[in-house]
Parts: structure tokens; sequence; C-alpha cells
């Protein structure tokens, strides 16, 4: 369901030439726990009711409030004493990712144990950072794997229900199934394909060239075919609904609605991404991601 929130004023891009909803266009594509729990149950019964009652279990003192052995095998204090029960080991729930409400948990395939977070500054803001998240022993939840990265989103900020031209990105989980660029991967185990397709011109919002914008992308499975490439330009949604929201290379300003890194962050992050992992990116302005 779509939220409404307060539109900024809509700037004018700079851009020579303007393709769909990324920061430029590119030959053949417009795109662009909680705390220990100790058991504090009733302390034993007397020793010498040990052989009455309770399984062997309870008379052995197994940390859930049972009894300790009778009095003839007594260690912990003389015949006829009540003795303490140990305590029980300190019961941890799995981590949860910081700054995720349980909507935007819920929103995440159950299935899914790489999760890029990027999380803007404000609604209207076209900042952001970014941190990779990996669950690889559920018993334990996610643990972040990256430092939390710079980013930059669409000039405008961030929209609930991303509409062609509006300059925001969309907030949402999507899958990431699909990456390439002009350059050869890095060492990824991540689909990737190199093109001389992946090629950007002109300036951004603040007169900052674009060149090498596209040098890295991972494609963000917004109105498009999840593992289709990159440079596909299908848009299932609608071509109203944009596309071509992509991660890529940071220029040094906003983009028109997709999501950049530093190029160092963006290799870094192809080198971690791992499909068998199911990856997505939970991303919106900060307010949208605690609800």
């Amino acid at each position: 369901m779509s939220v409404s929130r307060t539109s900024a004023a809509r700037r004018r891009p700079p851009y020579a030439v303007r393709a769909g909803s990324c920061v430029a266009v590119i030959v053949l594509l417009a795109a662009c726990g909680d705390t220990a729990v100790t058991d504090t149950a009733s302390r034993a019964t007397p020793a010498s009711s040990a052989s009455s009652t309770g399984t062997a279990g309870a008379q052995a003192g197994d940390g859930r409030g049972g009894r300790k052995p009778s009095a003839g095998s007594q260690a912990d204090g003389p015949p006829g004493r009540f003795a303490e029960p140990a305590p029980r080991a300190p019961g941890l729930r799995p981590a949860l990712i910081p700054g995720l409400g349980l909507r935007t948990r819920g929103r995440m395939p159950v299935d899914a144990r790489q999760a890029l977070v990027v999380t803007g500054d404000s609604y209207d803001s076209s900042l952001s950072t970014a941190v990779l998240y990996t669950r690889d022993n559920p018993a334990q939840g996610w643990r972040a794997v990256t430092s939390r990265w710079p980013a930059h989103n669409g000039l405008n900020g961030w929209t609930d229900e991303h509409r062609e031209g509006d300059l925001r990105t969309p907030t949402g989980v999507y899958g990431l199934t699909a990456a390439g660029g002009r350059f050869a991967a890095p060492n990824t185990v991540f689909p990737y394909e190199q093109d001389p397709a992946y090629t950007v011109s002109g300036e951004g919002f603040n007169g900052e060239p674009l060149e090498g914008s596209f040098d890295y992308v991972v494609a963000i499975d917004y109105n498009r075919t999840p593992g289709v490439s990159p440079l596909d330009g299908e848009r299932p949604l609608g071509q109203e609904r944009g596309g071509g929201i992509w991660l890529h290379v940071d220029h040094g300003g906003p983009t028109q609605g997709c999501v950049s890194l530093p190029v160092e962050h963006m290799k870094e992050l192809l080198r971690l991404l791992d499909p068998r992992k199911n990856p997505v990116v939970v991303m919106g302005d900060a307010e949208w991601l605690e609800r």
C-alpha cells in the first residue's frame, strides 16, 4: 500500500540527455538480543524427597528447576540442606539488522541470507549510507560484513510509489540477481557481463562528470525481470513506473533514481555478493525503514 508523504519541489536535471530513471543515458539502454535469561525457578526440594518423585534428569539437576541428587550422593552441602540449582546458559535471540522495523523485516524473503541496507538521511535527501549484512548461521542471525559506506540516491530523495521522471529512489526490498559493467568483473561468483554498452557521458546535477559511473553496476529488481541483463529494457509494471534502477559507481552527486557507491565499494560489493544466498537490497529513508 502506498504511503502518502509530502513531495519536495522537483528540479530540472541539467543532463545534456536524460534517459530513464538512472543518472544518464547509456548506449543501448535508458537506465541508468535479548538480555541473558537465568532460570530463577523455585529452589530444589529437600533431598529426602528426590527418591520419591521426579525423573532421573530432574534428580540430576538439569537446569530446568529439577531436583538435586539424593542426600546420600549430594555433593553441594551437608545432607538435608537445600541446594541452589545451577543457572541456565544465557538464552540469546538471533541478531536483527539494526534500523529495520517489523514491517520492513517482514518484506524480506525468508531465504535471503545477504542484505544490502541503504539508509537515506531523510525522505527528501539525496544522501544515504549502505551496509552489507549476512546471515550464515540462523541461530546467530544477521551480522555486518562491511563498514558503513557513503552513498547517493535520487535528487529529490525517496518515494513509496516511483514514477518515471520523479527523480526519487523507490523504497522497498528488491532482489539482486544480475550485474555488469564496462570493465571485467572483479573476483566474484555473482552473474556479471562485461559490455562496452555500459557507457555514460555528460554532467550530473552538480556539474560533475558522469563518465565511469557504469563501470560496475548491479541491477536492482525494481520493475524488471529478475536475472536478465541490467541492459534489458523491459518494464513489467509499465513505462510510467520507471525503471533502470541500479547500484552503480558514484560520480559525486545525486542520481536520477539509482543508488551510487564509491568505486572501491562497488568492487567490494561484487566480490561479496553470492547468488546462493539470495541477496536483496533493503532501501529507503530512515523513517520508512524503521516501520
